[in-house]
């Protein structure tokens, strides 16, 4: 009877232990334990030792990180009738453990399937040149309106970032032309905005000496003083403007007296 006994305490309190342990929970700072009474909510525990009434009660433990869902490449076309494959990244928390387990079957794969078709809408709803150029834009309208869908079942979605834009080949082509059309445009028109201010300065110029002729004079110097320098060069030298008017009066001088003569020949 004795040895009966023996093993009937044993296996009571092994009986013991074991509901004992499945009576304490223990969550870490980043979890929360969803408790069930009989089927009911109760609330949310945590984190920390806490326990439950075995039998009972249930704890479904929520993570409360940050995680960081990859939406699949999502084919669509966009405003303008050009086809593109997208894909991008959604970053979310719980923030209601509770609704995130009583609200939706399966919080994770309902924000993936949220994304998924909000993305499509999005882009669908933009021009190309607005996917490429203003993308800070998408990304601000994905995460308002993925964030008010699962706000219901207690979802917090922080930020969605378009990740990558696939074009078709022929429209690659066609944006590649277009860009290098747009780089000769601009060449072109910054080497006649160059032409139009060295025109202008070399107007300036010409109005300068016009007032000071002696500024040419001092310009043909030092012309001469850079190219001495150089063995190599052949330097030409040029008469200052004064001789020049010299040699000129001079030979209107002598084309007259020619004449006068010529006349008073004739004359006699």
């Amino acid at each position: 009877m004795a040895a009966l006994s023996t093993v009937v305490i044993g296996i009571i309190l092994f009986f013991v232990l074991i509901v004992l342990a499945s009576a304490i929970k223990i969550v870490k700072e980043y979890q929360r334990a969803v408790i069930f009474r009989l089927g009911r909510v109760v609330g949310a525990r945590g984190p920390g030792i806490f326990f439950i009434i075995p039998v009972f009660e249930k704890a479904v433990v929520i993570d409360l990180r940050t995680r960081v869902l990859d939406v699949p490449v999502q084919e669509t076309i966009t405003k303008d009738n050009v086809p593109v494959r997208v894909n991008a990244v959604v970053y979310f928390r719980v923030l209601d453990p509770v609704k995130a387990v009583t609200q939706v079957a399966n919080y994770i794969m309902a924000t993936s399937q949220i994304a998924q078709t909000t993305l499509r809408s999005v882009i669908g709803q933009a021009h190309l040149d607005e996917l490429l150029s203003e993308r800070e834009k998408l990304n601000m309208e994905l995460q308002k309106i993925i964030d008010e869908a699962t706000d219901p079942w207690g979802i917090k979605v922080s930020t969605v970032e378009i990740k990558d834009v696939e074009l078709p080949a022929e429209m690659q082509k066609a944006m590649a032309k277009q860009a290098e059309a747009e780089r000769e445009r601009r060449a072109r028109i910054l080497l006649a905005e160059a032409e139009r201010q060295a025109a202008e300065k070399l107007r300036e110029a010409a109005e300068i000496i016009s007032e000071h002729p002696m500024a040419l004079q001092l310009r043909t110097l030092q012309t001469i003083g850079d190219v001495a320098g150089d063995k190599s060069n052949v330097i030409v030298l040029t008469l200052p403007m004064e001789m020049l008017k010299l040699f000129r009066s001079l030979g209107e001088t002598a084309e007259a007296a020619k004449k006068k003569l010529e006349r008073e020949a004739e004359g006699e």
